[in-house]
């Protein structure tokens, strides 16, 4: 479950997110997220296009200023041991489909910011966790709850 229509819906519709970024060559950003991870491709034009990340409008537009060889930029901050990069996005998915992804990226030799693992183990919002940036340097950080509705936003 993300955002619901309803904060106090007992029954709370899925709301699909929309998030925009910026990529340095669109063939490129094609590759990494069409047929590397698999995401559904829909409207473009030449400076972008909208893919179907889970359900969800993730959108890649040009920056060329960035250049062949660019890198957006980002900070790392500590939590649990390890640099997470920010900013980030990405999707909670349930533990087969987190598992499934993290062995596509593995299999296309994707090299991870954080190697898939469950952190928080035994405690409340226990998750599996991983990262790995786009070619140009968009960090995306995937999850996996066993339970969802209870744990996303435990405390």
């Amino acid at each position: 479950m993300t955002a619901s229509r309803n904060h106090d819906s007992a029954n709370p519709v899925l709301s699909p997110f929309h998030i925009a970024i910026q990529v340095r060559d669109i063939p490129e950003a094609r590759d990494f997220y069409g047929v590397y991870m698999g995401l559904p491709e829909g409207r473009s034009d030449e400076t972008w296009v909208d893919f179907n990340m889970y359900g969800h409008q993730f959108v890649v537009h040009l920056n060329a200023s960035l250049g062949r060889d660019g890198s957006v930029g980002n900070i790392k901050n500590p939590v649990d041991g390890q640099g997470v990069p920010v900013p980030h996005c990405g999707v909670v998915l349930p533990f087969p489909e987190w598992h499934q992804l993290a062995q596509k990226m593995r299999d296309a030799k994707q090299e991870f910011i954080i190697e898939p693992y469950v952190r928080f183990e035994g405690e409340p919002g226990e998750q599996g966790t991983m990262f790995f940036c786009d070619p140009s340097g968009n960090a995306l950080e995937f999850k996996a709850f066993k339970d969802v509705e209870s744990e996303l936003f435990a405390k």
